[in-house]
């Protein structure tokens, strides 16, 4: 629980820190996560715009936080820096992700299952503080609360569902 708690606090301390550096260059901080795989530490600063990231906005980023991260200090431990694009088919964490894609094709992967399946293809029609309504492709509608889905990322892919 300790653990959860320290990452907590490293996220929101690195987000503060980071977010007005990384709008000063025209970016959007999209999420910051601090993770342990293995054996290994990473702090990762997601960024997004309009249009893509490309490698020399992780870089300049990369650049901008390096300095204010020292003096900051936030992690005792040894980690990596990564700076990286939300990509295609980005997670949606953050309310205003939500907000922002109302109206996108989404891919829900449920904790349960619903109507027999635990991932669907679906459209985001509504947001409020954690539950998300969608619509299916024959048109029904259904909200789920926070804790019934596992996560929630965008369908860039140009399929019917």
């Amino acid at each position: 629980m300790e653990e959860k708690k320290k990452g907590s606090n490293v996220v929101t301390a690195v987000w503060e820190m980071a977010e007005p550096l990384v709008t000063a260059l025209g970016l959007t901080l999209w999420d910051v996560r601090y993770v342990k795989e293995g054996a290994n530490r990473y702090l990762r600063i997601i960024i997004d715009k309009e249009g893509g990231v490309n490698i020399n906005d992780c870089v300049a980023v990369n650049d901008a936080v390096d300095a204010p991260l020292d003096e900051l200090d936030p992690i005792p431990d040894s980690y990596s820096l990564q700076v990286c694009s939300a990509g295609i088919e980005r997670e949606l964490v953050r309310d205003f992700h939500f907000e922002r894609y109302i109206g996108a094709k989404i891919i829900l992967k449920l904790r349960v299952g619903f109507e027999g399946k635990k991932i669907h293809r679906c459209v985001l029609t509504g947001y409020n503080a954690g539950e998300i309504t969608v619509t299916f492709a024959d048109g029904a509608e259904h909200t789920f609360e926070k804790n019934a889905y596992s996560s929630v990322k965008l369908d860039d892919f140009d399929e019917n569902f």
